[in-house]
């Protein structure tokens, strides 16, 4: 492995590559420092932290943005409202035919959909700006209020800065994606997500230094998370091949087809949407809840629906494992599949084209799903159960897992693609990174 990381930076392209992504990074978390005038980040970092909202949204919000909000820097949005949008147009694809039709058009569909991808971000950042901005105006804290001087020009300026924020970020991702290695948007939330890491295990550490954790816990936590990490890297990596068989055809003088390929279905189709889902759906109540801190019913609603109770971790699961379907249900079309392949030929061996290829496919996605999803449900719940256990001082586990796991292999799987390409050896003589030539 150690001779493959030298081999990187042997190959110009590629070294060029990775250090044009690493300064981006470096620009990024550089502009998370910047804050958005007029606010006294004190009196939101005291609200974020306070005992009781560690479960609103504003927590979940930040911990995708890397702690920008807890700043109120000008990222402070991050890169949510794109995310936000793709998904939306993604799920509008599914159900509207313009959309599907653009889809279905190839680079010049793609690009008419980056398009309103980008006019659907600036919406979405301005109205989450100004929701942002007007709850900020009603914050106190024992600081002091989070504005001092609130009204239209408070306003005005919030908006801007964190809409030009967004929209900075967007390019940030986009100059990564085309001149630097790995998709870009996922890398900035890979980047927010991992730079809580270190601070926390320091924390971690100074526990066991004072004697508030004893060192066996300190040894099981450890290699609690190193097994909930690879049994992630394997569930992510997990696919059911379906076999497919091309029939023979003349065309000219030249003969297509014949050749044996497979379908890939992943364990886990949907990736950590169903996750992000089911967070939005639960926290949402409670963070209104939180908004009424005098009403008794807001107050039992913030006690059942918190984070460890057993109602919230029954909804939570459950929630997780119908979003997953639903998901899946979106974004993989069966009978398109089996249509696909009858036009060209191919059939599934014992399956009769059409119908009965489309019934296949859809029976294997909902006995793979099932498994994925009771597993990504678990690994969401770990994080109230580690808290608990090992009084662990960081969020580790659940959403911000999923997505460093699935950037980390994405990014190792391009970088390996380059270097077979190029006749070095990979990271790993034997594995599954699908970079690798077998």
């Amino acid at each position: 492995m150690f001779n493959s990381i030298s081999n990187i930076f042997k190959i110009p392209d590629l070294k060029k590559k990775i250090l044009y992504t690493a300064l981006i990074l470096v620009i990024y978390r550089l502009g998370s420092f910047v804050p958005v005038p007029g606010i006294n980040a004190s009196a939101l970092k005291e609200f974020l932290a306070g005992a009781g909202t560690s479960g609103n949204m504003f927590s979940m919000f930040d911990l995708f943005v890397g702690g920008n909000l807890q700043r109120a820097s000008i990222f402070a949005l991050g890169i949510m409202p794109y995310i936000t949008t793709s998904i939306v147009i993604q799920l509008l694809g599914s159900v509207i035919p313009f959309f599907e039709k653009l889809r279905k058009e190839g680079a010049a569909g793609q690009k008419k959909i980056n398009q309103y991808t980008r006019y659907g971000t600036v919406g979405i950042a301005a109205f989450n700006s100004i929701g942002i901005a007007l709850f900020l105006q009603g914050l106190e804290s024992s600081t002091g209020p989070a504005v001092p001087h609130p009204g239209f020009i408070f306003l005005f300026i919030t908006v801007l800065s964190m809409v030009t924020g967004t929209m900075i970020i967007m390019w940030l991702g986009e100059q990564i994606t085309e001149h630097g290695i790995g998709n870009g948007i996922s890398l900035i939330i890979f980047a927010g997500i991992i730079a809580r890491y270190p601070q926390g295990f320091l924390n971690m550490f100074n526990m066991l230094r004072a004697g508030v954790m004893n060192i066996f816990t300190f040894v099981a936590v450890i290699i609690i998370m190193v097994i909930v990490t690879a049994s992630v890297v394997l569930v992510t990596e997990g696919v059911r091949k379906i076999p497919v068989q091309y029939a023979k055809r003349v065309v000219g003088r030249k003969v297509y087809g014949g050749q044996s390929t497979f379908i890939p279905l992943k364990v886990n189709s949907a990736g950590v949407i169903p996750i992000i889902f089911a967070q939005s759906v639960l926290m949402f109540p409670r963070t209104i809840a939180t908004f009424f801190k005098d009403s008794e019913f807001a107050n039992s609603v913030v006690s059942i629906l918190s984070p460890g109770a057993f109602l919230y971790t029954s909804l939570y699961v459950l929630l997780i494992v119908f979003f997953a379907y639903f998901y899946t249900a979106m974004v993989i079309n069966p009978t398109e599949m089996a249509e696909n392949m009858k036009k060209y030929g191919g059939f599934i061996p014992g399956r009769k084209p059409g119908k009965k290829t489309s019934e296949y496919i859809n029976n294997v996605l909902t006995r793979i799903t099932l498994p994925g999803a009771i597993f990504f449900a678990f690994i969401a719940v770990m994080p109230e159960f580690m808290a608990r256990w090992a009084n662990l001082p960081f969020y580790f586990g659940g959403t911000g897992l999923i997505i460093v796991v699935g950037v980390s292999l994405d990014t190792l799987q391009q970088i390996e693609s380059h270097l077979v390409m190029r006749h070095y050896d990979g990271f790993m003589k034997k594995g599954k990174l699908r970079g690798r030539s077998r």
